[in-house]
């Protein structure tokens, strides 16, 4: 019987080492562009909500090393491999895991969770339950799929986490647009819309919001990303960011 340990993939050029699993939900170019999108911090705690094997948040840890980190994830084993993946980036000084569910209030508070981060993280699960067929992987199911009350539900408890004045990203499909703004209006304002683009000329289909607790500056909508040329390559930029986490947002 083959026992042995999976070996770690390799994101933003070799910087960055991650376990994950060999089938269910896996590290794809949302959970990239995600923190390529997040302001530097100084200092201060950065929230990976739904933090899976811990890619954003240990990203957001290696490239603010005044900074800490929680990884928020609710299923156990993957929490599991997060923990590994901390200490495989040398993190467990500034980054720990938080097995505990986002929507458990008693279990945030436990964790030092209320209203306490400077930035708050998030790739939510894109599926509202009931609207499309789940997956038969239980894990990649959890990833995928909203539990009642949907997105706004979700992100309100993100903002809970969140200090006054902190700051929200969130990617998503950009066929939710106006069901996020729905649920941040009058929470997040200074808001940055950022739509990303298969390829020239295609419809989004993701979009990046990021705004800050409690501001009341208006919505800027950015040109957006393109991520490939017509021959599937990564555009110059895409490159940038999938190999050096260039960030594509202006702090």
């Amino acid at each position: 019987m083959n026992c042995a340990k999976p070996e770690a993939d390799a994101f933003f050029g070799g910087r960055l080492r991650l376990l994950q699993p060999a089938r269910g939900h896996r590290i794809g170019t949302d959970a990239i562009l995600l923190a390529a999108a997040a302001p530097d911090v100084p200092g201060g705690l950065i929230v990976d909500a739904g933090a899976g094997v811990g890619a954003v948040g240990l990203a957001l840890a290696q490239w603010n090393p005044g900074a800490r980190a929680v990884l928020l994830e609710k299923n156990p084993a993957v929490a599991a491999m997060a923990r590994e993946n901390v200490g495989l980036n040398g993190l467990t000084d500034r980054v720990r895991v938080a097995e505990a569910d986002l929507f458990d209030v008693a279990a945030r508070k436990a964790e030092g969770l209320v209203e306490a981060a400077e930035l708050v993280v998030t790739n939510p699960p894109f599926l509202a339950r009931g609207a499309a067929r789940s997956s038969p992987d239980s894990d990649r199911a959890m990833a995928h799929v909203l539990d009642d009350g949907g997105i706004e539900k979700w992100l309100r408890a993100c903002l809970a986490l969140l200090r006054p004045g902190g700051t929200l990203v969130v990617i998503h499909r950009a066929d939710a647009l106006a069901d996020l703004l729905a649920a941040l209006s009058g929470r997040l304002g200074g808001l940055i819309a950022a739509p990303i683009f298969p390829r020239a000329g295609e419809m989004a289909g993701r979009v990046v919001l990021r705004g800050r607790k409690g501001s009341k500056a208006p919505l800027s909508l950015l040109p957006g990303l393109v991520l490939h040329e017509a021959d599937g390559r990564f555009t110059s930029l895409a490159e940038e960011i999938h190999r050096h986490g260039r960030r594509f947002i202006a702090d």
